[in-house]
């Protein structure tokens, strides 16, 4: 500690005391209690300190805490890949927007109340909120250049990069001074620096985004998203209600005009809400397996039940025409982003209930069935690699490769999302459409392109958005598969 925050009084609020819960709601509404006090007494203070000037006093509050102690070494319901913990001992996670996260929080309580027959504790945690983070709950308030007079850090908590980590979700067991062991798979600074984030690449609000997530690399696919999103407001068996897009800017009929924001984001999301957040999220990520890890790492944090890839990729048999889907089962992974979080050694399993629901999708949309679908689908390994342009250098290592892996399409995002949704636990799959064959001379040219996009993009996306109702039907429990967890496992999905 410097001399001058030995000078300085710490001032926090009250704190209020630690209390136990057998009610997740009851224990929700708590932790939305702590956390809003907390928020709203740093959010004063720093309107406070920036209409005075340099402040003689520094400023903390802290996360709220959820905590489970466990004496028994006995198994729960083993089907279920979460909602427990794996053994006896202290456990406990940090919490921020409790409010935003209600309903994943009381089922996730609930849970751990009902299979270990424990109270669980909510309280303060010894983790403080940083400034950016508390105002970010008021649109209104903005953090200032240091030129506004004084250095905000000397008044109160930043972020701090040494905590800001993915030690949990990657396996680094993580155990506090005081002995408690990770419940979550995200500290609430990690929630909170991946929530600035989204509103940040996504222009629309963290809060509108659904559990089923579509990941895509073409605006075409934005617009048919939007045209979708339309039918399905003006009926009204549907069940969705409002659609989302840049700006929060929202419609809830089919007719209605829909504003833009006044600058494009670099991956604009659309958002067809349903009341219990099962609708659907589009996100048009752009190109790339860096820009395809930059919105995994970040929408993870909001435990979706599932993302897919619906993209364009590069058929690589002759037997391909251009327009045909791809089913991955399996991937080549040359993008190097994740390379250090899931080592290329690790293997990335295709996951069946994603599987037979992109394979149903796919038949319902298009009307073949059995050996007919093999006319316009194939299912195999699909390559990622991190140079669009491959095809200008000496061909001979990379086709190997290809070969040698049985590739039969090539792109530059699947693998990333799909690994990184074995890395987080997030369901993942990948069902591409051919719109080039470099290695038999048919190139992605101006003429050709446009009469693919007209002629496959609509049904492909419906083809992405039927799979996604598909998997909305399956239980939890189905969908969250076991084979992705590892030995020590957090409590919370």
């Amino acid at each position: 500690m410097t001399k001058k925050e030995d000078e300085q009084a710490l001032i926090s609020p009250a704190v209020k005391p630690s209390q136990n819960f057998e009610n997740s709601r009851e224990a929700v509404a708590y932790l939305i209690v702590l956390y809003q006090e907390a928020a709203e007494f740093l959010c004063e203070k720093f309107v406070s300190v920036l209409g005075n000037g340099e402040s003689r006093n520094r400023y903390r509050a802290y996360y709220p805490e959820v905590r489970i102690t466990t004496n028994s070494y006995a198994s729960v319901d083993s089907r279920l890949s979460f909602g427990h913990v794996t053994g006896a001992g202290k456990f406990a996670a940090t919490i921020t927007r409790p409010s935003m996260f209600r309903q994943y929080l009381e089922q996730q309580i609930g849970l751990l109340i009902e299979n270990h027959k424990v109270p669980v504790e909510i309280a303060y945690s010894d983790t403080p909120i940083p400034i950016h983070f508390a105002i970010a709950n008021d649109p209104d308030l903005v953090v200032p250049p240091e030129a506004a007079g004084f250095t905000l850090r000397d008044v109160f908590d930043v972020p701090n990069l040494n905590t800001l980590n993915d030690d949990i979700v990657n396996g680094v067991v993580v155990t506090k001074a005081d002995g408690h062991m990770p419940l979550a798979p995200f500290s609430a600074q990690r929630v909170d620096y991946s929530l600035a984030r989204l509103a940040h690449y996504t222009a629309t609000s963290p809060e509108h985004f659904q559990n089923h997530v579509l990941f895509t690399n073409y605006q075409f696919y934005v617009e048919e998203f939007e045209a979708f999103s339309r039918q399905q407001l003006d009926d009204p068996s549907s069940g969705y209600f409002s659609l989302v897009g840049t700006g929060n800017h929202s419609i809830e009929n089919g007719s209605e005009f829909l504003e833009g924001s006044d600058k494009i984001p670099q991956m604009p999301t659309y958002h067809l809400k349903r009341a219990d957040g099962s609708g659907i999220s589009l996100v048009n990520i752009g190109v790339g397996p860096s820009n395809a890890k930059t919105a995994t790492d970040h929408i993870a944090v909001l435990r979706p039940h599932a993302w897919l890839m619906v993209g364009h990729c590069a058929g690589l048999r002759n037997s391909q025409d251009l327009g045909d889907f791809v089913l991955a089962h399996a991937y080549l992974r040359e993008d190097h982003v994740l390379d250090e979080d899931v080592p290329i050694w690790v293997p990335i399993p295709a996951l069946a209930e994603i599987q037979t629901s992109l394979e149903q999708a796919v038949a319902e949309i298009t009307e073949y069935s059995g050996y007919d679908l093999k006319k316009i689908m194939r299912t195999g390994t699909v390559a990622t690699i991190d140079n669009r342009n491959w095809e200008l250098k000496d061909q001979s290592g990379p086709v190997l490769r290809l070969s040698q892996s049985r590739a039969i399409a090539l792109d530059m995002e699947s693998a990333t999302i799909a690994a990184n949704g074995y890395r987080f636990r997030v369901p993942y799959g990948t069902l591409l459409c051919v719109s080039d064959k470099p290695l038999h001379g048919e190139l992605k040219l101006p003429g050709m392109a446009t009469d693919f996009y007209k002629t496959q993009v609509t049904r492909h996306l419906r083809i992405g958005i039927r799979a996604m109702e598909i998997l909305r039907e399956m239980p939890l429990e189905s969908i969250h598969s076991r084979k992705l967890r590892s030995f020590q496992e957090t409590a919370f999905l």
